[in-house]
């Protein structure tokens, strides 16, 4: 992104990064969903968080400099990269001039935090948030594992109250007493039974969850349909330490009831969600520059 940064400012103005960036998604020919693909923390999009970046480079580099709050112009030593630009304008050029060398490659103490996250020392091109969202992601992949090896390992009855612990987490049940009186034990190693759908009672749930080493077939699928039809229940919520046959996924879509199918994978994310089965061992804020408070009144 470095020489469709500088030529975008080649013709002098000064450019807000909103233009800026848009100008490089243009060049690039970015289609409308890699545009508004966001990080993994939901906070901006990946191209304004690559461009931004980009940004920093060329500035620690002297090639632009910045005129307002976020807008800026090119500078004479970065109209002499235009009118000589290197086969590759890339952070090995960016080296080549001092500035940014003793800057980037200034002696970096490895943190407590990237020893913990597994975060490598600033070696590529990849913005440190997204690296450290990428490590977040990797700890929560190795979090959900482990949560469904031990998930194998409970006996039924343990089972059936994660259930109802994360379902009452999600916000249904009324009341903790209510979650658990709705269900029984059945003793096929999951549970099946009915759980408010809020506080007031206005609408059911049926519930069905297996601990199951295979996937979920379709006569599974569809005695839990035809359970929801006897019972004159409209919604059901199927769940499994395992998967779903792609038979079974489609049975599930094609009934006129609303059936959600948990999996495995589904299920792990929503207890690291919702707190459940696993504690919080340290909390880290990411923290950016307050515009506001450096707005001249």
């Amino acid at each position: 992104m470095f020489l469709p940064f500088l030529r975008c400012l080649s013709d002098g103005q000064a450019r807000h990064m909103s233009a800026i960036r848009e100008s490089i998604e243009d060049h690039f020919q970015l289609a409308p969903a890699d545009r508004e693909e966001l990080i993994p923390s939901g906070q901006s999009t990946k191209a304004a968080n690559r461009v931004g970046w980009c940004r920093t480079h060329l500035s620690k580099a002297g090639l632009i400099q910045r005129q307002d709050w976020g807008v800026y112009r090119i500078t004479d030593a970065g109209r002499a990269v235009l009118q000589n630009p290197p086969p590759k304008l890339n952070l090995k050029y960016l080296d080549t001039i001092p500035q940014h060398k003793n800057w980037f490659h200034a002696p970096k103490k490895e943190s407590n935090l990237d020893i913990e996250l597994g975060i490598e020392a600033a070696s590529d091109e990849q913005p440190p948030n997204e690296r450290i969202e990428e490590a977040f992601a990797q700890l929560n992949t190795s979090l959900a594992s482990e949560l469904l090896a031990q998930m194998a390992k409970m006996d039924p009855f343990r089972f059936e109250q994660l259930v109802i612990d994360l379902l009452f987490a999600m916000g249904y049940g009324g009341s903790r007493e209510e979650a658990a009186k709705v269900t029984k034990r059945t003793g096929d190693g999951g549970i099946d039974g009915i759980i408010n759908e809020d506080r007031l009672g206005l609408d059911v749930i049926y519930v069905q969850a297996k601990r199951w080493q295979g996937n979920v077939g379709t006569n599974e699928i569809r005695n839990f349909i035809g359970a929801l039809s006897e019972n004159h229940a409209n919604k059901g919520v199927f769940i499994t330490t395992s998967d779903f046959v792609p038979a079974a996924r489609e049975s599930a879509r094609r009934v006129s009831q609303k059936v959600i199918l948990i999996d495995g994978s589904r299920l792990a994310e929503l207890m690291i969600e919702h707190d459940i089965g696993v504690t919080t061992t340290r909390a880290i804020k990411l923290k950016r520059i307050d515009s506001d408070y450096f707005e001249e009144g």
